[in-house]
């Protein structure tokens, strides 16, 4: 019997990518999406798919399928973007996570939160661990998105414990690849852009803090590997890339990736941008069996690629 799949979010980078995962596993696949950071174009190769449907739909409002298996996607991931409707933002979270976690409890659906390194803030312990309870600032420019993220892992931990929904959560870290929008405004986007366009790159600080570029592929496995674990692990898993690199280091290899003679412009860093972002997978490797394989000098061709076409068809 061909078991169901909802993915909300699913027109935007990684619900699109998680789309075709899923279809490739077998699966009947629903997706959501209000598409107010996604695009159609994400999922135009899907039109006449015979087991794909898509719903135009907010998940702060009720929804009303019968599924096997919800991945709860829905959320603007770019401070550029969830800046822009805070409000709606914090919203799409916590409002979005009681409707699908309702949705879950009426079917008995296995649901899996996409959250987020954000829930660490700046961290004082690196690499992260899941242990780690974080340092964020409730009432900042990123509060929104970070503290959000925050309460749909406590109403997925509080389902699971007074309701014994199947509940389950990543810990998403810094995430790239092909379909990204090229006004996404995280740092790899806006470089590639950059550089593409003969722009300065824009450097925010000096271009010490770090990051953990993990590429799309690998991400989507672990998510996948975590909605399919017989019984719910006990508590978030990290899903991201070891590797750490600054944020100098990744402007260096794209420009030299580009052939781009870019210049550099360092402007003031935003409040609360994290100094340092790299994730402790030991229980993505016990537990789920995975680790991010695809280095950065192989995942950013592929990326790079895809802005030049959307670039030139632009």
């Amino acid at each position: 019997m061909t078991r169901t799949a909802l993915v909300t979010g699913a027109a935007g980078f990684l619900g699109s990518h998680l789309v075709d995962r899923l279809l490739a596993d077998g699966y009947e696949v629903v997706g959501v999406d209000n598409l107010f950071t996604g695009s159609k174009a994400n999922i135009s190769h899907l039109r006449e798919h015979e087991r794909f449907e898509f719903i135009r739909h907010d998940v702060t409002f009720p929804l009303y399928l019968e599924v096997d298996l919800i991945f709860n996607m829905a959320c603007p991931a770019s401070p550029y973007w969830y800046q822009k409707d805070p409000v709606q933002t914090l919203k799409t979270s916590v409002h979005g996570a009681i409707n699908m976690l309702g949705l879950a409890k009426r079917t008995g659906a296995t649901i899996v939160q996409a959250s987020t390194s954000e829930v660490y803030g700046d961290p004082s312990v690196s690499p992260q661990p899941e242990t780690y309870w974080g340092n964020v600032n409730p009432i900042g420019l990123r509060s929104c998105y970070d503290e959000g993220k925050r309460a749909a892992e406590t109403l997925f931990h509080d389902y699971r414990r007074q309701h014994g929904v199947d509940a389950r959560i990543a810990r998403i870290f810094n995430t790239y690849g092909p379909r990204m929008a090229i006004d996404d405004g995280r740092v790899v986007s806006n470089f590639a852009v950059q550089a593409i366009r003969g722009e300065p790159l824009t450097i925010y600080g000096e271009g010490s803090q770090t990051r953990s570029f993990c590429y799309v592929d690998d991400l989507i496995d672990g998510l996948v590997r975590l909605g399919a674990l017989d019984e719910a692990p006990d508590g978030p898993i990290n899903l991201g890339n070891e590797r750490e690199v600054t944020i100098a280091d990744i402007a260096r290899l794209i420009l030299d990736m580009t052939g781009s003679s870019s210049a550099i412009d360092y402007l003031p860093l935003p409040q609360d941008d994290p100094s340092q972002r790299r994730p402790d997978t030991t229980r993505a490797r016990q537990i789920l069996g995975w680790e991010a394989r695809v280095p950065l000098e192989d995942g950013l061709p592929a990326t790079i690629e895809h802005f030049r076409s959307v670039l030139a068809s632009a």
